[in-house]
């Protein structure tokens, strides 16, 4: 695996983000990039994204270039913001094969699943020796779609796992993208299935624990993530009576500090909140209904609880690099902790690259305040591309 990290605003970003992840190609004829397969992109949106989205498709030409805006980066230094966090994957070692799926509020999932198990099946005759299999969802974080959207995938994608992260505005809340074809676009998503050689471990972990505190949404706006009751009150004054709060006061920083979850068959998710909105609605990051149970959950110290994970991740050996997908909400909270220098130690030490997201998904959930994520082992088959590979860059 290779990765690179400039700033944002750089005028020679793209060049530079090249460069980094480019090798003198093994024959005179071939370009500097020619041993990569995929490249893919977590962009500041401090940064140009058309210009940036543009060039570098241009530059890594004809290795298809992917990525999507961030709520923050994370590279070798760990947290990061304001920069470009680009991760090439080497030829020698994986497949990947990619789909836009376009207007999430109206599309037809069934030819991008069409094309998803199309993609599958041509990896597995292109690397028959090749087991290991993950698919990387992007997806636009404002859409308001992931829920609906990875259970669709799922179906495409059968017993292979998928993770991903929502795009990300920093804390504006107001455009996010994905990159796909030299382009940045919104109201969509970005799959990218890949076959490797090398073993891997798709993941999923947070430091929440339920308590016996509950509330009972009791007025919602589904489609909207919007909850107008809890427990047949108002709801941001509601949260804010449990919590022992001025409800004047609620901010992200309150619903990073104490997160709500919601239990799943035997698993407990959180269910994030966004904002207060002005009639005093909560908005919600991720699927809320009426009659869901919320449960007030208590924390484990995040530090530690990442020490932990990341030392089972690495037994009994470490990951060549962990890519993954972190919640705002987890960064928000370190900081209000004044834990992010620890917690961003501990990624740079553990090779973590990545973004923070608005959300996260994990198989054919979208969740929040969590860690998602798939460690890449070194392979353990000879170097040596697969006759025949596949071309990249498909759309639907």
């Amino acid at each position: 695996m290779r990765t690179a990290h400039v700033d944002c605003r750089h005028p020679s970003a793209a060049m530079m983000l090249f460069h980094g992840l480019s090798r003198p190609p093994l024959k005179a004829a071939d370009p500097p990039n020619a041993d990569l397969e995929l490249v893919v992109l977590f962009v500041s949106p401090q940064g140009d994204i058309a210009r940036i989205a543009a060039e570098t498709c241009q530059l890594f030409a004809p290795v298809p270039v992917i990525g999507c805006t961030t709520a923050g980066e994370i590279s070798q230094h760990g947290y990061g913001k304001g920069g470009i966090v680009a991760i090439g994957f080497p030829k020698s070692h994986f497949i990947a094969r990619c789909t836009l799926i376009r207007d999430l509020e109206s599309a037809e999932v069934q030819p991008a699943l069409d094309q998803i198990i199309q993609n599958r099946n041509q990896m597995a005759q292109d690397a028959p020796d090749w087991s290991s299999e993950f698919a990387f969802l992007m997806v636009d974080g404002l859409s308001r779609r992931e829920d609906a959207l990875t259970g669709q995938l799922a179906a495409g994608l059968g017993p292979v796992p998928l993770f991903g992260g929502s795009a990300g505005d920093g804390d504006a809340f107001e455009r996010t993208s994905v990159l796909f074809d030299g382009r940045a676009h919104d109201n969509a998503a970005v799959l990218a299935q890949i076959r490797s050689s090398c073993p891997v471990k798709v993941f999923k972990t947070d430091n929440l624990i339920p308590t016996d505190t509950r509330m009972v949404v009791t007025a919602a706006e589904p489609g909207q993530r919007r909850v107008h009751e809890i427990n047949a009150e108002p709801a941001a004054r509601e949260l804010a009576r449990v919590l022992g709060k001025d409800p004047e006061q609620l901010s992200t920083f309150t619903f990073a500090a104490h997160p709500l979850l919601v239990r799943l068959g035997d698993q407990h998710h959180v269910r994030a909140i966004q904002r207060v909105a002005p009639d005093g609605a909560l908005v919600f990051f991720s699927a809320i209904d009426e009659g869901v149970v919320l449960a007030l959950a208590d924390q484990q110290d995040m530090v530690s609880h990442l020490d932990q994970e990341m030392r089972q991740l690495s037994t009994p050996t470490p990951p060549d690099m962990v890519l993954a997908c972190d919640c705002l909400l987890r960064r928000i909270d370190a900081e209000q902790k004044q834990q992010d220098y620890a917690v961003s130690r501990l990624l740079s030490a553990n090779r973590v690259f990545g973004f923070s997201t608005y959300g996260e998904q994990v198989n054919s959930m979208h969740v929040n305040q969590t860690l998602t994520g798939v460690a890449i082992y070194p392979p353990e088959m000879p170097l040596g591309r697969p006759k025949n590979g596949p071309k990249n860059g498909l759309k639907t």
